[in-house]
C-alpha cells in the first residue's frame, strides 16, 4: 500500500501529527513530508492544520474513505498469497452485533484458538447497521448480526434462529403472573436499544405484530445496561434467550408469560459480494457453524439448558 496513504490515514485517525509519527515510528517532519507529497500529487488540500488539532477537508474525507478500502484490498491480497501456500493464520477482522458478539461469539473464538492458534482474530462489537457498513467498506472481513435490513453489496447467509422473550426483574409486579396481557405491557416502561440495533429492530417488529403501543420507551446503548436496569426493577425488555441465560439461572430476571412469544429472528453472516474466501475464512466459518450448531442442539430442554454454557 502507498506509504503516503498509510501516513495520511494515521494522521486522519489521530488528528495529530505527533501521535501519528509515534505510531508509525517516524519523525514528525517525515510525516509532514508524506502529507505534502500526497497533497501535491492530488493537487488539493487534505488537512486543515492549527496549533492544537488537525481536521479533514471534504477532499480529505473522500481520500480517507478510499484509503481504508485500499487498505482492505491490500490485506486481502496478502491473505490470498498466503493461501497459495496453504497457510491458515494471520489476522481476521470479525464484526458482530452486541447479542451475538457478547454472548455467543466467545465460544467460537475459544475453539478457533485451540484448533488454529495461528489465526489472530480482531473483533469489533457494534450495532447491526454499523457492522454491515464496516464489512461493506472493507474494514471488516466478516460480520455476524441479527436483523434483516442489511442493505446492498453483501452476501447474507443465515447462521441460526434466535428466540426472544420479554423479561422483568424478579420483584417486578408482573414477574409471577400466569399470563400477562397486552394492556399490562403497554403500561410498562420498555428498555430498548438504539435505532440501528438488531435488537431494537426486533422490538419494533414485535410491537407492530402484537399491535402493542408502549406508553414509554427508554433507550440504552448496551444490552448489559438494559439488563441491569431491569434487574433493578425498572420496566421490561425484549431480549435474546442467549443474553438472558445467566440472569435466568441466578433468578434475578424472570420471563413473562405473554401469548405469541417467543419472538423469532435470525442471525446472519455478512461478507462482501464477489470476494474470494481464503482458507482462514473457511476455517472460521466452519468453526462458527459447528459451535453455534452445538449450542442450539443442546437447547432442546429449553432455556434452562443454556446454563451449561455459562
Amino acid at each position: 500500500m502507498d506509504q503516503s496513504l498509510i501516513v495520511f490515514s494515521e494522521v486522519a485517525d489521530t488528528r495529530n501529527f505527533s501521535r501519528a509519527a509515534e505510531r508509525l515510528h517516524m519523525t514528525q517532519p517525515a510525516v509532514s513530508q508524506h502529507i505534502r507529497a500526497l497533497e501535491e500529487r492530488l493537487k488539493v488540500r487534505l488537512l486543515e492544520r492549527n496549533n492544537k488539532s488537525v481536521t479533514l477537508t471534504r477532499a480529505g474525507e473522500i481520500v480517507l474513505h478510499h484509503a481504508k478500502e485500499i487498505g482492505g484490498l491490500y490485506r486481502r491480497m496478502e491473505e490470498m498469497v498466503d493461501e497459495l501456500i496453504h497457510y491458515t493464520g494471520g489476522p481476521l477482522a470479525i464484526g458482530a452485533s452486541y447479542t451475538f458478539g457478547e454472548y455467543m461469539l466467545p465460544l467460537t473464538l475459544a475453539r478457533l484458538n485451540t484448533d488454529f492458534p495461528d489465526i489472530r482474530p480482531i473483533v469489533m462489537i457494534g450495532n447491526t447497521s454499523d457492522i454491515a457498513e464496516r464489512v461493506r467498506g472493507r474494514e471488516l472481513d466478516v460480520g455476524i448480526v441479527e436483523g434483516e435490513e442489511i442493505g446492498t453489496g453483501l452476501v447474507v447467509e443465515k447462521l441460526a434462529e434466535d428466540e426472544m422473550y420479554i423479561a422483568a426483574g424478579a420483584q417486578h409486579a408482573l414477574a409471577d403472573r400466569k399470563a400477562v396481557s397486552l394492556a399490562q405491557l403497554e403500561e410498562q416502561t420498555w428498555l430498548v436499544r438504539e435505532p440501528g440495533s438488531g435488537t431494537r429492530a426486533a422490538a419494533d417488529k414485535m410491537f407492530a405484530e402484537l399491535r402493542l403501543k408502549p406508553e414509554r420507551l427508554m433507550e440504552m446503548g448496551s444490552t448489559q445496561s438494559i439488563k441491569e436496569t431491569v434487574e433493578a426493577g425498572l420496566g421490561v425488555t425484549l431480549q435474546s434467550r442467549w443474553a438472558l441465560r445467566k440472569e435466568l439461572g441466578l433468578g434475578s430476571l424472570k420471563l413473562l408469560d405473554v401469548e405469541g412469544l417467543p419472538f423469532r429472528r435470525s442471525f446472519h453472516i455478512l461478507m462482501r459480494n464477489g470476494d474470494l474466501r481464503t482458507r482462514t475464512m473457511e476455517v472460521f466459518l466452519h468453526t462458527l457453524n459447528t459451535v453455534t450448531g452445538t449450542m442450539l442442539s443442546s437447547d432442546k430442554a429449553g432455556i434452562s439448558s443454556l446454563e451449561k454454557f455459562s
